[in-house]
């Protein structure tokens, strides 16, 4: 300010001198004169210069010059905040980047500098007027401006006056880049942009209705019979409420004030309901004497923090048994906007429909009077089918489709399984005695194998002799037929032969054909004869007296009497 009272006071006295010869305050001797005229000259030119430099701004590349007026204007109307008229206050002209010639600018102005805003990649920018036309009643947002406008949106002065802006929050965002926009008018938060992952879908509840839609009446679409599904107030895309199209993987520059994500996964979701229980067991174990001890032990399962909720306590039979369960349970991308209207989201199933269904259901099938306890374990696959088949009709009610359905290790109580490991364990011995037994004969086998080959030469040697043993007895068989043979033969001849001589003649021959073969095979012993004898005929009692008589005789009689 004092450059520019001083500047209007020097060109005062420079115009003064030198375009109507005025004399200057206190130098009445150089008036009129060359000297005076120079003086006056120098005035008028400071003068100037003072006014010039108070008349431009140098704005840089990356800054916007605001401007808020002081001087030489009206003031604002009642509820305005930005003048676009020339009052005093916020002005709607920026200034970009470079040289800006205004007269007086830094004495009737008050210059500000902005930065640029900057929205960064994945990112958009919420913009809030703070100035504008007041919203209709009922109005969340300011209404979306058309693509083709939104230079227009971000001039200021267009925005106050043909454009009717609103004030307050806008649906129009501001997505990745750089924007000149005057901050006296727009304040911008920037937000991460939506950004659905692979295998997920975004379902939008939006608050704010796009013109030229017909969009139907949510309160009596929610209404639903007794017998129907969980009421689901869908509505079409551009509507208030929940939009029936869920968005695909991607990114989105959606203003999350006005549309309202919710991530749901399509991929396949296991929920697992374990421990939280005391897990109670009896263990075996077989003494010296073959008696067996059994003893009971006692154990804490946690529930897991991934765990959907703890086991679930089944009663059969009067007992509690903890079953473990896992649901697998997917939710396709056209049921999802079903899921995010009926509970929320894909946890509020899991916590309000599903958690509480399965065990009412497992609670049902093992409170059946035919239910047996061990029927958890013997018919697992049965039971699981059946839970199965109850729990997809409690997951179609809320968009969600469950795939399968499996049943884990109950823990029975030991009560009940005393007799049954009784069992399996006396099996069990029986099992390994036998095995033991083969064993034990095995090696007796291999044992024996292992001393016959270590007795190899001898056992061959006893084989060849048990073979010639054979051949002997096998000749020794045929030569005693042989002989057997002989002597029938002789027998024969002899009968025939006692026929014609008489049985004494022929006793007699057969002595002396002994004799005779004894004294042939025996020359040493010596035959005298002692009798003589002496007769007619061709008989044989000559030759038999002289054998009786003789040593030979002799010694047979001597034979015969020690026969006897």
């Amino acid at each position: 300010m004092f450059i520019a009272i001083a500047s209007i006071v020097l060109l005062v006295l420079g115009v003064g001198t030198v375009f109507f010869n005025k004399g200057l305050p206190g130098l009445s001797k150089v008036n009129g004169t060359t000297i005076g005229k120079i003086i006056g000259i120098s005035c008028l030119f400071l003068g100037l210069m003072g006014f010039f430099s108070r008349s431009f701004l140098i704005i840089d590349s990356d800054e916007i010059g605001h401007l808020k007026k002081i001087y030489l204007g009206s003031d604002l109307p009642a509820g305005k905040i930005i003048a676009t008229d020339g009052q005093k206050g916020p002005q709607a002209q920026i200034l970009g980047p470079g040289f800006h010639f205004m007269f007086l600018v830094n004495v009737l102005y008050d210059a500000e500098m902005h930065d640029v805003v900057v929205i960064p990649d994945g990112s958009y920018g919420e913009l809030i007027a703070l100035d504008g036309a007041p919203l209709r009643p009922g109005q969340f947002i300011a209404d979306e401006w058309p693509t083709g406008e939104f230079e227009n949106m971000m001039d200021a002065e267009f925005f106050l006056t043909e454009g009717k802006g609103q004030k307050g929050p806008q649906l129009t965002v501001l997505s990745p880049g750089k924007y000149r926009i005057n901050r006296f008018l727009f304040d911008v938060k920037v937000h991460k942009a939506l950004d659905v992952p692979a295998g997920h879908v975004a379902v939008i509840r939006s608050n704010v209705a796009t013109h030229g839609h017909d969009c139907p009446d949510v309160i009596k679409t929610a209404g639903g019979s007794p017998n129907a599904n969980v009421a689901t107030p869908i509505v079409p895309v551009g509507c208030i409420g929940v939009w029936n199209e869920p968005k695909p993987p991607g990114k989105y520059y959606l203003n999350q004030k006005a549309y309202v994500p919710t991530i749901i996964p399509t991929r396949i979701q296991t929920w697992t309901y374990k421990g939280g229980y005391t897990e109670r067991a009896v263990k075996l174990a077989l003494n010296d004497d073959g008696s067996i001890q059994q003893k009971f032990t006692e154990k804490e399962i946690p529930t897991p923090e991934s765990a959907a909720d703890k086991a679930i306590n089944v009663r059969v039979e009067g007992w509690v048994v903890p079953v473990d369960a896992r649901i697998l349970v997917s939710v396709e991308p056209k049921f999802a906007p079903t899921v995010v209207a009926t509970v929320g989201d894909l946890k509020a199933v899991e916590d309000k429909i599903i958690t509480p269904a399965i065990r009412d259901i497992m609670r049902t099938i093992g409170g059946h009077p035919d239910r047996k306890a061990l029927d958890f374990i013997e018919k697992r696959d049965e039971l699981a089918k059946l839970v199965e088949d109850a729990i997809i009709k409690e997951g179609r009610k809320a968009g969600v489709t469950i795939q399968e359905v499996r049943l884990g290790e109950p823990s029975i109580p030991p009560e009940l399984m005393v007799a049954r490991l009784r069992e399996q364990l006396a099996n069990q011995l029986k099992k390994t005695y036998l095995e033991e037994q083969k064993t034990q004969n095995e090696r007796i086998k291999v044992e024996r194998e292992r001393a016959s080959a270590n007795q190899q030469s001898v056992l061959v040697a006893a084989e060849i002799a048990k073979q010639a043993a054979e051949y002997r007895k096998e000749q020794l068989k045929l030569e005693g037929e042989g002989e057997k043979l002989r002597l029938m033969e002789i027998a024969q001849g002899q009968q025939a032969q006692s026929k014609v001589l008489g049985q004494d003649r022929v006793l007699q021959l057969q002595m002396l054909k002994e004799i005779l073969q004894v004294a042939k095979d025996n020359p040493e012993i010596i035959k005298v004869p002692t009798v003589q004898v002496s007769g007619s005929g061709s008989s044989l009692e000559g030759a038999a007296a002289v054998l009786g008589a003789s040593n030979f005789g002799q010694m047979m009689k001597s034979t015969n009497e020690k026969k006897k």
